[in-house]
């Protein structure tokens, strides 16, 4: 099945204008999730929206939107009162100037998107577009509307397409100050900054993301495959942390001393995770005895193989 778009509209610059789909770059949906259950009964949990005061249940035409004065104060909001603030954006993604990738302060990253012409017309245009961001070396930044909220939205070359990131506002992005002042001002001696330089050479690798692997994922995997199977289920012991007394003794220690640096070897490269990490076998559907569970081998899913 063909992806969704997020967003249809145009993307603009001056006066060359094009057809364009906005996607999503990345998804959760190969993740692990939980259903919230009843556990006297297995049951799944409903949620229903209630009256505050009167408890009963609000049918959803009958919802508005609020902004919130004080405790029992709202200014009611409707959905054509929304509608008649309509900015610009909602339809179209206007290039108000071209930045260098380096000034973009990375706490104003959110999340990336792909954009991709619309249609079979355009194409022409939006090559335009794209060949200029490219062969400038800059980052195109633009407005555009998700989720009935404008957002800033950067663009830069990627392939035969366009890589939009969303932005945050100043007033989203928290000052560090607030977080680093009470950290002291320690002075690094050249013997701890030698030795931990080379603790960095011997871990020296390329960013390669096809080898990570999550193992909370994994072992989640694991835990439900186990209970399905009815096998029994034991606590891992957590790992305790050490109080480093001597830092110079600890960096020593992590480069294995003289000798061990002289001989040691290049590092085996990290085994390459399999896509979609470890197979999964079926979900539970309810409370079943695990005698049950044992001889009723569920099917796996395709896209979950062993890693």
């Amino acid at each position: 099945m063909a992806p969704r778009a997020n967003w249809k509209g145009f993307l603009r610059l001056s006066l060359v204008t094009c057809p364009v789909a906005l996607y999503p770059a990345t998804s959760d949906s190969e993740k692990v999730s939980f259903n919230q259950l009843n556990r006297k009964t297995g049951h799944r949990i409903k949620y229903a929206k209630v009256d505050a005061d009167t408890g009963e249940e609000v049918a959803n035409e009958d919802i508005v939107k609020g902004y919130k004065v004080d405790t029992d104060t709202f200014i009611e909001v409707t959905k054509e009162e929304l509608e008649n603030v309509a900015l610009e954006s909602t339809r179209t993604i206007e290039i108000d100037e071209f930045v260098d990738r380096s000034e973009i302060d990375p706490r104003y990253l959110i999340r990336p998107y792909y954009l991709v012409p619309d249609g079979k017309v355009g194409h022409d245009a939006f090559a335009v577009v794209r060949e200029t961001i490219r062969e400038m070396n800059k980052v195109a930044i633009g407005r555009v509307v998700l989720t009935n909220r404008e957002h800033i939205i950067a663009l830069e070359p990627m392939d035969k397409g366009l890589m939009g990131m969303l932005l945050r506002y100043p007033y989203e992005v928290r000052s560090a100050d607030v977080y680093f002042d009470d950290i002291q001002d320690v002075k690094v001696t050249k013997d701890m900054l030698d030795l931990a330089k080379h603790i960095v050479n011997q871990k020296a690798g390329h960013f390669e993301p096809d080898k990570f692997e999550d193992q909370y994922e994994t072992a989640l995997i694991d835990l439900i495959n186990k209970k399905r199977e009815g096998k029994p289920i034991t606590a891992k012991e957590r790992p305790r942390g050490e109080n480093v007394v001597d830092l110079m003794d600890a960096l020593r220690k992590s480069v294995g001393g003289d000798k061990a640096v002289k001989n040691s070897k290049p590092a085996k490269k990290p085994r390459k995770a399999a896509s979609g990490q470890k197979e999964m076998l079926m979900p539970i559907a309810g409370k079943k005895p695990a005698k049950e569970a044992v001889a009723r081998k569920p099917a796996a899913k395709p896209q979950r193989k062993s890693a």
